[in-house]
């Protein structure tokens, strides 16, 4: 046991899986605010509003071909593969709406879990750093010579101190920027749901042209000559023959 710890101690084991851990974390974060701000993010506002004006007017190739051209972004693909089964029946289009859905999943939620086990695992690192300079501290007090003793006191203490501190340095950030991260993928989540279903109410419950026979059936007959024609006098009946 002496001899591991001594090794611990002398190569900076425990140091270098802290850093390790909390570098990985870092690019992780990096990455995850890059896909979630940068990459997935979508004015919905405007984007809808676009897309609910189509739909409106039945033109629902022009609404297919305006999601497609942001088919990147989570809310426009799902979007795109509801209108692309628009002329199905209402079962088909919840189902486009659930395949939709766990196909933007994945990407939205790729890595997060990942930074929470991040936070976690180097501040347990760190506690055993904590641990194992402790260990040598007690160890100093109890057998080592008067003249090494408060030298390998003071070198236990700065062992744990500094194991924890960097550990720390690195848990603290990552769990803030999980937080952050955590919210930005709710939200996005929030969007497909809540503006998919307005897109299908509206294709449930679209309103069409009403009907007017005048254009429905267009008649080039000249009623003036009707009227003209129908004001004549009928023949008189012909004389009977005596």
């Amino acid at each position: 046991m002496d001899s591991f710890l001594a090794f611990l101690n002398n190569y900076k084991i425990i140091d270098f899986c802290i850093a390790g851990v909390g570098i990985f974390g870092i690019v992780l974060i990096f990455d995850r605010f890059k896909a979630l701000y940068v990459e997935c993010a979508l004015p919905a506002g405007p984007f809808m509003k676009q897309v609910m004006g189509l739909i409106e007017q039945d033109k629902l190739e022009e609404a297919i071909t305006f999601c497609s051209a942001n088919e990147k972004k989570p809310l426009a693909y799902v979007i795109k593969r509801i209108l692309e089964k628009s002329d199905r029946d209402d079962e088909a289009i919840e189902t486009a709406l659930d395949i939709a859905a766990s196909e933007v999943g994945p990407r939205l939620m790729k890595g997060l879990g990942h930074l929470a086990m991040v936070a976690n695992v180097v501040t347990l690192v760190g506690l055993l750093g904590t641990v194992v300079g402790l260990i040598t501290a007690f160890k100093a007090v109890g057998f080592a010579d008067v003249a090494q003793k408060q030298t390998l006191l003071a070198e236990g203490i700065s062992i744990a101190m500094f194991a924890t501190a960097l550990a720390l340095m690195f848990a603290i950030p990552t769990m803030i920027s999980y937080s952050f991260l955590h919210s930005k993928q709710g939200q996005l989540f929030a969007e497909i749901d809540e503006h998919s279903r307005k897109v299908i109410n509206a294709l449930k419950m679209r309103i069409y042209a009403p009907y007017k026979s005048s254009v429905a059936y267009p008649s080039t007959i000249n009623t003036e000559g009707m009227e003209k024609s129908g004001a004549q006098k009928t023949p008189p009946p012909a004389s009977k023959v005596s």
